[in-house]
């Protein structure tokens, strides 16, 4: 059986959560292979950054400030991807935070802080290129979840729900779509700065002590990588990736 190669065609990518972890890493990888990049988050001046180092390179990437958790700001992210490179192949759905802690801490208010950017504001992205899109005719949505939205486990209620829900939105959202790929990233432990959302002391130092078995962003990007580079007609739906070590 012969199988399609996968595409090497350059592709206007566009991630969330760009200016660190996950989304830096994915950036630095996607724009090493030829890809146009739009980089959003609320870390203005490290995006800038990240983006003149991508140039420097040889890459291409446009900088811009985005709160997921605002319709309106995503609109212009994707809008600003559109006026600077005339369409949208890719979403990288990125941006997230993990404030860990016992639902009877009762720390609501980052239940709503996680409810907002992890899945409110995966919504906020879809919603944003979709029209775009459909009108292409084709364009590929990367959600990141996480093993958590795999599993619950104690101090993570709350952030496997949210994860939990991104895979369910993700799984609809393929399923009315027929040009449109859908892919589902869960990273297991992994460096990046999420664990600095958390605000529970006690949370804090029991996750920080699992971190030693971490894997690097750069895994995560990889897996990003492949799944975009498929054939168009080849929708890689779901990739788990985790330390071999992590339980």
């Amino acid at each position: 059986m012969t199988y399609p190669a996968t595409t090497t065609a350059s592709k206007t990518v566009l991630i969330t959560g760009a200016s660190s972890g996950i989304g830096e890493a994915t950036a630095r990888r996607l724009a090493a292979s030829g890809h146009r990049m739009v980089l959003g988050a609320r870390r203005v001046e490290r995006l800038a950054a990240l983006a003149k180092e991508i140039e420097a390179d040889g890459g291409s990437a446009l900088p811009h400030t985005l709160d997921v958790t605002d319709p309106l700001s995503m609109r212009s992210f994707v809008q600003a991807a559109r006026d600077q490179y005339g369409r949208v192949d890719v979403l990288v759905n990125n941006a997230g935070v993990m404030p860990l802690s016992r639902l009877d801490a009762l720390r609501t208010e980052e239940w709503d802080r996680m409810i907002d950017v992890n899945l409110r504001g995966v919504l906020h992205g879809i919603a944003a290129v979709l029209p775009t899109m459909q009108a292409q005719g084709a364009g590929h949505i990367v959600n990141i979840a996480s093993v958590s939205g795999l599993r619950v486990d104690p101090t993570a209620a709350v952030y496997s729900a949210t994860k939990h829900a991104v895979r369910a939105l993700s799984e609809g959202l393929r399923q009315e779509s027929r040009n449109l790929r859908v892919t589902v990233i869960s990273p297991g432990l992994t460096r990046s700065e999420l664990t600095d959302t958390i605000g529970d002391q006690d949370t804090k130092d029991a996750v920080t002590g699992q971190m030693a078995i971490a894997i690097p962003a750069a895994a995560i990007g990889e897996a990003i990588h492949y799944a975009i580079t498929q054939p168009a007609e080849v929708d890689v739906n779901e990739i788990v990736v985790r330390p071999t070590a992590q339980g």
